[in-house]
Formats: structure tokens, C-alpha cells, sequence
């Protein structure tokens, strides 16, 4: 059965707009905190919690990494770069999964799949330290067969494949299968899982999926687990807005009547 993980970056990324530099204390309480949105993805049904610790810890911060693996019922999955603070940090904290990907200082979320193909050497060392600590390995990559069959070679347990040219293609097709361009960008997806697949390797998939397209992806054979976090967290602006105002209304009116 399919499963989702949430990726709860963006709450952290609200917080840090604010409280970027300060020292999380008991005291200040900087709000949202990702762990308390990992709670309510469990309750909502989530699989799995993902989180991205970059090394200039723009949103998530080693606090919530640390927090998340005590208080998270579920599978905790650690996207970061392969660098050796990164993978002694995924071995420390014991995560369920560790995902490797590419990153970029001026990127606003990660753009484009892991060169594994060309990163034999380091990447081999990172997955070979990470599975020791017993740890699931993944590689998040481009449908490219080629980094398919790299990544199988250097004993990744998990290929995600990146998802964002599929999403583009959607977009830009209306949602209309018709269209060649959607049609060959869904094509591509379905043939590296196939081939993952193949390897013995875990199909996951993830990037840019949302409301409106993610239905083709998650009905490829054999597809395990999506990662999905801007449109969650973008619907739960809307969805969840209303109560937060009527809330706050309440409590303003509640100390004028006492007043």
C-alpha cells in the first residue's frame, strides 16, 4: 500500500522568517514549530516525517531534528547533503531513513536529482557509514537510468525519484494526458521505477506533487512512498485560517467583556 511522507520544512521555514538567530529557549517559544506540525501530520494520517537539515540550517535546526526522532511515532526520514557533519549527525540521532540529495546555498528548495553516477567514491563512503549505523539509504535522483543503475551499484536500499519535470509538464499541459510533453515526462517516472524496481531497490517518488497531479504518480506500479510537503502545507493555510482567526477573535472580544 502507497504511503505518504510530509515534509514539514515550510513550517520551519514560517518560523525562521521571524525568529532566524535567536536562541530557541523555553522562554521565547518561537512558533510554528515543525514538531508540534509532525504531530498533527501523525494524526492526520502521515507515514512518515521528512525533514531537510541543510548546513546553513536555513529552516530545520539540529533542535528539531533531535526533538522529532524522540517524539515521532512514525518514520523519521532526514533529506541532506552527503558531507561528513551531515552523515555523522543521520548515524548520531539514529533517523529511520537518510536521503541524499544535492544542495544548493541559493536555492530555495533542492532543484534537481543527485549526480550518483558521478559522485561514486564519496557517495559510497556516506551510504557504506549510513547503512552501518543501520540506517535505510536513499538517493534522490532524476529519471535517469544511468543514476538508476549507479545508485543500485553503490547499495542505496531507495531510489525518490525527482518529480518536478513531471510537475512542470502538468502544468504547463493543463492536466491533459493528450499532450506529448505530459505523457513522456510521466513515461519517464514510470520507466526509472521500473527499473528501480529491477535493482532491488525501493520506489519512491517526490517534488512539486500537489492537489492536481499527483493522482499519475501514484498509481505507478509499484510505487511505495511519495514526499510531499509545500502543497500540504500551503492547503492547511486555508484549511485551518478560519478556526485560527475565529480563535483569536474570541479571546479579544473574552478580555474586552472582562475589561
Amino acid at each position: 500500500m502507497i504511503e505518504l511522507g510530509v515534509n514539514i520544512d515550510h513550517v520551519a521555514t514560517v518560523r525562521q522568517a521571524r525568529y532566524r538567530g535567536v536562541a530557541h529557549s523555553r522562554a521565547e517559544r518561537p512558533e510554528p514549530d515543525p514538531v508540534r506540525a509532525a504531530h498533527e501530520a501523525e494524526l492526520g494520517g502521515a507515514d512518515g516525517i521528512t525533514v531537510h537539515l541543510r548546513e546553513d540550517r536555513r529552516h530545520i535546526i539540529d533542535r528539531d531534528v533531535e526533538l522529532l526522532r524522540r517524539l515521532v511515532a512514525i518514520k523519521l526520514n532526514l533529506e541532506m547533503a552527503a558531507t561528513d557533519e551531515m552523515v555523522e549527525i543521520a548515524c548520531r540521532i539514529g533517523t529511520d531513513t537518510a536521503m541524499l540529495v544535492p544542495e544548493g546555498r541559493e536555492e530555495v528548495t533542492t532543484e534537481g536529482g543527485l549526480d550518483v553516477a558521478g559522485r561514486r567514491a564519496r557517495l559510497g563512503e556516506a551510504v557504506k557509514k549510513l547503512r552501518g549505523s543501520g540506517l535505510l539509504v536513499s538517493a534522490f535522483i532524476d529519471a535517469d537510468l544511468a543514476q538508476v543503475e549507479a545508485a543500485a551499484d553503490l547499495g542505496f536500499d531507495v531510489c525518490e525519484v525527482h518529480t518536478g519535470p513531471y510537475a512542470s509538464a502538468f502544468a504547463e499541459a493543463g492536466g491533459d494526458f493528450r499532450r506529448e510533453s505530459l505523457g513522456a515526462a510521466l513515461a519517464q517516472v514510470a520507466t526509472a521505477g521500473e527499473a528501480i524496481r529491477a535493482a532491488g531497490m525501493r520506489f519512491n517518488a517526490g517534488h512539486a506533487l500537489n492537489y492536481h497531479n499527483v493522482d499519475a504518480i501514484a498509481a505507478l506500479p509499484g510505487i511505495e512512498e511519495l514526499h510531499i510537503g509545500h502543497a500540504i502545507v500551503s492547503r492547511a493555510v486555508f484549511t485551518g485560517l478560519r478556526e485560527a482567526v475565529r480563535e483569536m477573535k474570541a479571546l479579544m472580544r473574552g478580555a474586552a467583556g472582562r475589561g
